[in-house]
Order: structure tokens, then C-alpha cells, then sequence
């Protein structure tokens, strides 16, 4: 019988640990929390210092009665939940809820916390127990009353005044200033016109030319504005007896330093970039790679460390282990000296963490590729990649610039090769400069003459700000200190899922909905989008975790000006009311024009008449390219599983489909279908094989 009983947060973890530990201990989960506040009220008695009001979730009475059946059982009870603040938070529950004696007068009740699943980290985790840190159970307790005070107090008003299935929150609404905010930017832009000039330079026996950017003038940058002054500095350079000579050749070497192990934001950033994620999904892969995948020979093992984190300190084992693995593979010049860690932003970073890396470096992605899922083995891939880069040398480039000067202005050429690859010989951003294609400069010295051979103006105009995409976005939340590394991916999905915003490619929009309800935060709670007041509040929440600040203070200080606003709000706010979009779908039963609703699951078409007449209908959003079978409209549809593809609107009569959009153009080698793929189009029969670029201006 099992002396010992470990709880988890997780039922995929307790396989692996219960191996680890043995037939002394059981392993069982908590799946989650076990306690929150009730549904229908806001959980916290604002009369009575703001004390928390806790009930048992509903669906978890049998799993609790499990556990304390277990608990009475053993002798020693470990509480193993995520080392964080919302696990440590758990933690503590479960004693509230399992009726254990914390103070160890009926049952020795430990906190026991690990940063990877690994045999190592579990069994050193249970030798080194502790008590549960009630300064993380405070921040934890803080963050969710602050959450709750915002949504429960102001999505009622938005349901009032604009419409049901609405909310708002603390971080999401934030969220939404900084996007609008953008937009707004974007739609206030106004372009500038630019001229840029490149020159062609032959050069004594080189066959190819020196290709080189107009600076400006000898003595000064010069921005050229309009087309008459470059038509002036054309006619200039373009006079007879011209001389061009090369008046400055300056060699000389440039580190590219290695990059830092991933963080969580940085972590959805580049799996954004390079695999093109969503922050849901990469959240969704790495917890299932912390949580441990089956590998052949060694069972269920946690292949990376804990994804949730903010810091980039690694541990000294880690250290020892990649210094090792890269002076066998690559030798002692690859090996990188310690990085101080990134200060990311103002406040706290969560130093009990380490960065998110292999539990085992020696644990390669080729190794195990044939045992993972294709995104699992990506994400996998990555992470391995960067961290084992992230310990080794610098990259060193010769660099080489050069200043050409003629008729008193000035052109430059600069060029760069790799002399040492360092860590670039594992990795490279997703974004990564590449080196200049110059390789003539070798040749060049002071006063080589040139003779001009080309020059090519051109015109341009500058361009607003780019929409944000979720990698940028989680970047800004993350560099204005909004939010911390658990919330990005929950805080995107909740906007998406609200409607608030769509998405466009990678490219985030805000809707018209969206728009609504950012004006009515603005007019109505100005300080709770206020992007430095939820900043500041972070920051107060890591006091709380520091022990500095009691975290009552800081709801007292917070709800008495929330409910002061709200109440204000209920009187002054005008409804606001948005219409359904009319199609020209005809409801067959009272002659109306339907219009486009959402429901749980998506856009459906519904009787404007409603409640009298309760048609509906499923919306087939149409994509203007006739069906290739039976010359109908091909629309956009969903499988049971929620994955997108296009069929035609004669289903079931007619059975074309394709995972692919398709581009409306036919092959013209087969005639069949070209579906869009990325850059290019390709037939959508594989044995085919045709392929073209796509239009630019559909790309």
C-alpha cells in the first residue's frame, strides 16, 4: 500500500510521475482548480475587508472525495501542482478543500515544486519539501478578484447598452485600447513621398558592377523628397568629367551576439514567425511537451521545462550539460561564455523559473521525430535549437564600407561575410539579416577610380505601422507590462472569440463590435484601459508576491473607483445599437431578407422577424469562384472537427471539396482546379505538378 500521496494538476503528468516515484507513492490529479468563486455573484464581501467567498466547482465533488479518500490513507501528502503563482494557489485549496492540517498536527502536508518532469527534478523535489507560499496564494488571490471586480461589474453594462454575449476584462480590454489604437494610427496616416537612387560602378578588371545607395552630399545625409530634386542631383552626377573614386575604405568586425533562451512571449513570437502558430496552439504543443510524450524505450517522459515563465536564467546543470554537449560536437571554440539574462521590461521577473529549454540536450530533435506528431516535433525542434544556441559563441563577420564621391556627393556600399558562424551554425531567427551579396570589395582601395555606368531612381511613399499579428501583439503586451506570460494566449482567444477582433492571415482587425466597445471603455472607464494604470498594477502584484504590499490593499484602493465609474456609466451611457448585416437570402417563410447572427458556434442566418418567426438557416460564406463540377458558388465550410476547407453550396448533390482555397484559375495543363499554396499556385491534382507564382497583389 502507498505510503505516500502526491497531487498533480494534470492527469498526463501522473503517469510519468508515479514511474519516477515508485510503489510507495500514488499519484492522482486535482484537473485544475478545485475552489472559485460562485458564478452568479462577484465572490467577495466588499463590507467586510473584501474577504473572499470560495465554494467547491461545480463537477468536482466525486474527483475531491477520491482524494480525500487517498489522503486519509497516506502517511506523507505532497502538493505537486505548476510551480506558480495559480499552482501555488491550487495548492493551497486542496488543503481547504481536502480538510488536510497545513500545520502538520493530523497529516504532514508538503509543497513540493519542479521545473521539469524529469526523475532528477521530481525526486530532488521531494527531498527538499516546503510550506506553501502564501505571498504567491495572495498575488494569485489579487489578480483573479481584480479580474472578476472588472468583468462582473462591467459586462453587465455592456450587455445593457450595446448587446448579450459581450465583456469586458481587466488585461483584455487593454488589449483592445492597443489595437484600436493602431488602427486608429493606421487610418489617420498619411503617405510621404520618398525617392531613393542606386549606381552602377564599373570597376578595373572586374566583369560585374558595384551596386552602391545615394547617401547624400560629402558632408551631410541627404533625405531627397520630391522628383525635382532628384532630377537635380541627376542632372549633377550625370555631367561630363564627372569623376567617381573611392575616398574611404573602412574594414573592420562585427559580433552577433547569441540569442537568449526562450521565454514564453518570446516563444509564441517565434513559433508565430516561424511556424506559423497561433499563441493558443504553441501554448497548447509545449504544455504537452512539459507534461511528458511516450518515447520509445523510456516511456512517458516531459521533454522541455516549464512554459510558463518570464525569466531566461538557466540552471547551472542545464549549463554544464549543453557546455559538454557542444564541445564534443562542435569544439571548445563554439562554446559560449554565461549571458547575463535580458531585462525584458520594469518589474519582477520571475526568477524561480528558468527559461523554457530541453529537460535533456543530449535528447535531439532528429532522435525523436519519427515519435511526435509533425507540430509537436516543430515546436520540439525549436526549442532545442534555440537553447542550445543560446549557449554557444557569438557569430563574427568582416565587414567592409565604402564611400564613392562624385560631383560632391556621396554613395556607400557596405558588405558583410561570415568569418565564424558560432551559434548560427544550429540556429537563426525566423527574421535573421543575411549578409550583403557584395563580393567585390575586396578589390577596392583609396582613389580607385570608378566609372558610372547606371543610375536608377526610384520613387516611393512611406507606410503606416503595420497591423499588429499576435506575435507583435504579445511583444507590445509584454514591453508595456501588461499581463504576464500565462495570460497572452487566453487574452488573444477571448478577443477573437468575442468578436472583437478578426484575424486576416496573420494580420488582427478590429471589427465593428470591437470598435463599440473600445469607445464605451474609453468614454466610460477610462483608467482601466489606461495601458501605465494596468501596468502599475502588475507591478503592485509582484509586491504582493515579494511580501511588501498585503494584497487587500490593493482591491480596497481598486473596486470603491470601479463602482463609482460603473454606477456612472449606467446613467450617462447612451445604448448603442448594431445591426445585423442583411444578406439577400430570402427567409421562405415571411418574405424578409435574413441577416447574419452568431451563435456558439459561428455566423448562421436568422429572421430579422424574430421571435415570430424563428427561421433559420446555416450562412455559407461565399468566396467568388464557381464550383469546377457543377458551376455553382464554392463556400467556405467546417468538418466536425472545426477545420476549414471549401465545398460546394449544392451539397450533398454536388461532393467537391478541397483543404486548400481555391484561386479560381484552372490548371492549364490538366484543367483543373489551381489551389492558392502560400506564394504560389498549384494544381490541386498532386500528379500534376503545376505550379505558378501568384499574383502579387493577391499574395
Amino acid at each position: 500500500m502507498a505510503k505516500n500521496l502526491v497531487i498533480v494538476e494534470s492527469p498526463a503528468k501522473v503517469k510519468t510521475i508515479k514511474k519516477f516515484l515508485g510503489s510507495n507513492y500514488e499519484v492522482m490529479a486535482s484537473q485544475g482548480h478545485v475552489r472559485d468563486f460562485p458564478k452568479s455573484q462577484l465572490g467577495f464581501d466588499a463590507e467586510n475587508h473584501y474577504e473572499p467567498k470560495y465554494i467547491t466547482i461545480r463537477g468536482k465533488g466525486e474527483l475531491l472525495a477520491a482524494l480525500r479518500k487517498e489522503a486519509k490513507k497516506a502517511d506523507k501528502i505532497y502538493l505537486a501542482t505548476d510551480p506558480d503563482r495559480e499552482g501555488e494557489a491550487i495548492s493551497w485549496h486542496l488543503i481547504a478543500a481536502l480538510k488536510l492540517d497545513e500545520n502538520g498536527k493530523t497529516k504532514k502536508v508538503y509543497r513540493i515544486a519542479f521545473n521539469e518532469i524529469t526523475k532528477n527534478a521530481v525526486k530532488e523535489a521531494i527531498k527538499n519539501p516546503r510550506e506553501i507560499d502564501m505571498n504567491l496564494v495572495d498575488a494569485q488571490q489579487a489578480r483573479r478578484m481584480l479580474d472578476r471586480m472588472v468583468g462582473y461589474r462591467i459586462s453587465p453594462l455592456l450587455w445593457a447598452k450595446v448587446k448579450r454575449g459581450l465583456s469586458a476584462g481587466r488585461v483584455q480590454s487593454v488589449a483592445l485600447r492597443i489595437i484600436a489604437t493602431r488602427e486608429e494610427e493606421i487610418n489617420a496616416f498619411i503617405p510621404e513621398e520618398y525617392w531613393n537612387l542606386e549606381a552602377d560602378f564599373a570597376i578595373p578588371g572586374e566583369k560585374k558592377p558595384l551596386t552602391a545607395k545615394f547617401y547624400g552630399t560629402t558632408d551631410e545625409k541627404l533625405p531627397v523628397k520630391n522628383k525635382a530634386e532628384m532630377d537635380a542631383i541627376l542632372q549633377a552626377l550625370k555631367k561630363k568629367g564627372v569623376k567617381f573614386e573611392v575616398t574611404n575604405v573602412k574594414k573592420g568586425e562585427r559580433t552577433r551576439k547569441q540569442p537568449l533562451p526562450f521565454t514564453t512571449s518570446t516563444l509564441q513570437q517565434e513559433a508565430s514567425k516561424a511556424l506559423n502558430f497561433s499563441t493558443v496552439k504553441t501554448m497548447r504543443l509545449a504544455q504537452q511537451l512539459y507534461e511528458g510524450v511516450e518515447i520509445k524505450g523510456q516511456g512517458t517522459v516531459g521533454l522541455i521545462s516549464y512554459l510558463r515563465t518570464d525569466s531566461t536564467r538557466v540552471s547551472e546543470e542545464a549549463q554544464k550539460s549543453a557546455a559538454d554537449y557542444i564541445k564534443e560536437t562542435f569544439g571548445d571554440t563554439y562554446l559560449g561564455s554565461e549571458q547575463k539574462p535580458k531585462k525584458e521590461k520594469e518589474g519582477k521577473i520571475q526568477d524561480a523559473h528558468e527559461a523554457i529549454r530541453p529537460t535533456d540536450i543530449r535528447r535531439l530533435p532528429g532522435e525523436v521525430k519519427d515519435q511526435l506528431p509533425r507540430d509537436l516535433y516543430r515546436l520540439y525542434q525549436l526549442i532545442w535549437k534555440r537553447f542550445t544556441a543560446s549557449q554557444m559563441a557569438p557569430a563574427v563577420y568582416d565587414t567592409t564600407s565604402v564611400h564613392i564621391d562624385g560631383a560632391g556627393y556621396r554613395f556607400t556600399v557596405s558588405a558583410s561575410k561570415v568569418r565564424f558562424d558560432g551559434f548560427m551554425s544550429v540556429y537563426t531567427e525566423a527574421d535573421e539579416e543575411k549578409a550583403s551579396p557584395n563580393t567585390l570589395l575586396k578589390d577596392l582601395d583609396k582613389n580607385t577610380a570608378l566609372k558610372l555606368s547606371e543610375l536608377r531612381e526610384s520613387q516611393h511613399f512611406t507606410q503606416p505601422a503595420p497591423h499588429y499579428n499576435e506575435a507583435s501583439l504579445v511583444r507590445a503586451l509584454e514591453e508595456l507590462g501588461i499581463g504576464r506570460p500565462s495570460t497572452y494566449a487566453p487574452t488573444i482567444s477571448t478577443l477573437l472569440a468575442r468578436r472583437y477582433i478578426t484575424k486576416e492571415g496573420k494580420n488582427i482587425y478590429i471589427t465593428e463590435i470591437g470598435e463599440v466597445v473600445d469607445k464605451m471603455m474609453v468614454d466610460a472607464f477610462p483608467q482601466i484601459v489606461d495601458v501605465n494604470f494596468t501596468a502599475n498594477l502588475e507591478t503592485l502584484l509582484d509586491k504582493v508576491e515579494e511580501g511588501e504590499i498585503q494584497w487587500k490593499v490593493i482591491v480596497e484602493n481598486f473596486y470603491p473607483d470601479l463602482d463609482e465609474a460603473v454606477n456612472l456609466a449606467e446613467k450617462e451611457l447612451e445604448n448603442v445599437e448594431i445591426a445585423d448585416e442583411v444578406t439577400d437570402v430570402i427567409c421562405e417563410k415571411c418574405g424578409r431578407n435574413m441577416v447574419i447572427k452568431y451563435g456558439p458556434h459561428g455566423k448562421f442566418l436568422g429572421c430579422p422577424g424574430f421571435p415570430e418567426c424563428r427561421n433559420t438557416k446555416p450562412y455559407l460564406e461565399k468566396i467568388g469562384v464557381p464550383c469546377p463540377k457543377c458551376g455553382k458558388e464554392l463556400v467556405i465550410r467546417m468538418s466536425k472537427k472545426g477545420r476549414r476547407y471549401y465545398g460546394c453550396e449544392n451539397n450533398p448533390e454536388c461532393d467537391y471539396m478541397v483543404w486548400q482555397r481555391p484561386s479560381g484559375k484552372l490548371c492549364p495543363k490538366c484543367g483543373k482546379m489551381l489551389l492558392v499554396k502560400g506564394s504560389k499556385l498549384a494544381c490541386e491534382d498532386a500528379a500534376c505538378g503545376y505550379t505558378e507564382a501568384r499574383p502579387k497583389e493577391e499574395a
